[in-house]
């Protein structure tokens, strides 16, 4: 496939389609009950999420370049945070609700931003440190019933709490990573190397007690393993019509799937706090990302200007 030309409507459609089959996955996962352990589910996704990468891989023209490396330990890291962190957020599925984990989850890009701060010496200026306090207030707000605020605290949807909070820590410091990895090596490569570590790391739990799913669990595991794929794939391509800075605000459609999802196939209606927490941590990560695209166009512009005249 040829270099996409710019078409931000194509590019925010496969995001949306992209977001869809996460969230569908996810209610697949949530729907397996937790009748098959966290490492299989973990295997499932991300052995069958391979061929599908190397299908659509192929399709545009880059299966080639997407094999190659000169940085497999950093894959094999990458690979191990990244798993951690999709393992704490599929037990916490079966933990709390899923538009509940959908507003923890936004967490991981305030995250992103103190960790690329700490690790790679990315300077935040006062109005991203702003918006990454908004955003942490609104995720303190969803965590509040669990961790002890207004009654609510219990054992397993407190340690649902916990878990999912730690993977957004986990998925955020993996981003860090891939920002160090696409410095020489491509998306493609990254994203594939991480499904082949993930299932590594996941076939090592299967001394821990391993089950053969029943059928109906068997399809799910199949399903997550096809769509995740899939929405990989979208992912991957939206980025291909539409800058980050154009399709990235659409991740947060997430919450409208998941309660969407969660009312039908689980009896799940979101609360009133989770709700204001989401909208919260939304506004404030619209304006991450909305400083970033500013910093990008002068970031061009300055380039330009240093450019002798042709």
């Amino acid at each position: 496939m040829a270099h996409s030309a710019y078409r931000p409507g194509v590019g925010i459609s496969l995001k949306i389609g992209a977001v869809l089959c996460f969230t569908l996955m996810g209610a697949l996962i949530k729907g397996t009950g937790g009748r098959v352990p966290t490492g299989e589910v973990v295997f499932f996704r991300s052995l069958l999420a391979v061929p599908v990468m190397i299908a659509w891989l192929a399709y545009v023209g880059q299966l080639s370049e997407g094999v190659r490396t000169t940085r497999p330990l950093g894959h094999l890291w990458r690979g191990l945070i990244g798993t951690t962190a999709m393992g704490l957020m599929f037990t916490s599925l079966m933990l709390l609700p899923l538009p509940e984990v959908t507003a923890i989850q936004y967490a991981t890009p305030m995250f992103i931003t103190l960790l690329a701060a700490l690790m790679l010496g990315e300077r935040i200026r006062l109005f991203r440190m702003t918006a990454v306090i908004i955003g942490l207030v609104g995720v303190i707000v969803v965590l509040y019933p669990r961790l002890g605020g207004l009654g609510a605290v219990g054992g397993s949807e407190t340690l649902g709490a916990v878990l999912m909070l730690t993977s957004t820590l986990a998925a955020a410091l993996a981003q860090v990573q891939v920002r160090r990895l696409v410095a020489t090596e491509r998306p493609a490569t990254v994203a594939l190397y991480f499904s082949f570590s993930s299932t590594f790391y996941a076939l090592l739990t299967l001394p821990f007690g391993w089950v053969l799913p029943g059928a109906q669990d068997m399809a799910m595991l199949v399903a997550c393993g096809l769509i995740g794929g899939v929405g990989q794939g979208m992912l991957s391509a939206s980025y291909q019509y539409a800058p980050a800075s154009v399709v990235a605000p659409f991740d947060y459609v997430s919450i409208f799937f998941a309660t969407a999802l969660g009312m039908a196939f689980f009896d799940e209606v979101p609360t009133r706090t989770t709700l204001a927490g989401a909208a919260i941590v939304i506004a404030a990560g619209v304006l991450i990302i909305w400083r970033e695209r500013q910093l990008g166009m002068n970031r061009e512009a300055s380039k330009r200007a240093k450019q002798p005249p042709t």
